[in-house]
Protein backbone atom coordinates (compact mmCIF):
# COMPACT_ATOMS: atom_id res chain seq x y z
CA UNK A 1 0.00 0.00 0.00
CA UNK A 2 0.93 3.14 -0.71
CA UNK A 3 1.50 5.21 2.42
CA UNK A 4 1.60 8.82 0.45
CA UNK A 5 -2.03 8.12 -1.83
CA UNK A 6 -4.78 10.81 -2.06
CA UNK A 7 -6.80 8.22 -0.18
CA UNK A 8 -4.87 8.58 2.75
CA UNK A 9 -5.29 12.78 2.39
CA UNK A 10 -9.14 12.75 1.90
CA UNK A 11 -9.27 10.16 4.88
CA UNK A 12 -6.97 9.63 7.22
CA UNK A 13 -6.79 6.99 10.10
CA UNK A 14 -7.89 8.47 13.29
CA UNK A 15 -5.81 8.18 15.82
CA UNK A 16 -5.60 6.65 19.23
CA UNK A 17 -4.75 7.35 22.78
CA UNK A 18 -3.98 6.58 26.16
CA UNK A 19 -5.86 9.26 28.30
CA UNK A 20 -5.60 9.93 32.19
CA UNK A 21 -9.04 9.80 33.72
CA UNK A 22 -11.29 9.44 36.75
CA UNK A 23 -13.72 7.11 36.58
CA UNK A 24 -17.04 8.76 38.22
CA UNK A 25 -20.06 6.24 37.24
CA UNK A 26 -19.78 3.02 35.70
CA UNK A 27 -23.45 1.11 34.15
CA UNK A 28 -23.65 -2.11 32.18
CA UNK A 29 -22.60 -1.08 28.75
CA UNK A 30 -20.90 2.29 29.62
CA UNK A 31 -18.71 4.43 31.86
CA UNK A 32 -18.83 8.14 33.00
CA UNK A 33 -14.94 9.69 33.15
CA UNK A 34 -14.04 12.96 34.11
CA UNK A 35 -11.28 13.86 31.66
CA UNK A 36 -9.87 16.96 30.68
CA UNK A 37 -12.13 18.90 32.64
CA UNK A 38 -15.34 17.61 31.49
CA UNK A 39 -17.34 14.49 31.96
CA UNK A 40 -18.37 12.48 29.14
CA UNK A 41 -19.82 8.88 28.43
CA UNK A 42 -17.96 6.32 26.87
CA UNK A 43 -19.12 3.53 26.24
CA UNK A 44 -16.91 0.07 27.12
CA UNK A 45 -17.00 -0.90 23.56
CA UNK A 46 -15.23 1.89 22.67
CA UNK A 47 -12.17 0.91 25.39
CA UNK A 48 -9.24 -1.32 24.26
CA UNK A 49 -6.86 -0.81 26.67
CA UNK A 50 -6.46 0.09 30.80
CA UNK A 51 -4.04 0.65 33.00
CA UNK A 52 -3.08 1.44 36.72
CA UNK A 53 -0.28 4.22 36.43
CA UNK A 54 1.01 5.67 39.88
CA UNK A 55 -2.25 5.37 40.94
CA UNK A 56 -4.05 6.96 37.67
CA UNK A 57 -6.25 4.94 35.03
CA UNK A 58 -5.40 5.70 32.09
CA UNK A 59 -7.79 4.05 28.83
CA UNK A 60 -6.58 3.30 25.37
CA UNK A 61 -9.34 4.80 22.73
CA UNK A 62 -9.86 6.77 19.80
CA UNK A 63 -9.04 10.59 20.27
CA UNK A 64 -12.78 11.24 19.00
CA UNK A 65 -14.16 9.51 21.93
CA UNK A 66 -12.40 11.84 24.72
CA UNK A 67 -13.53 15.05 23.00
Amino acid sequence: MNYFSFYRLLYPREKYIWAQIRILHETKKAILVYCNSRKTWIAKSRIYKIRLRKGVFEIYTKESSIE
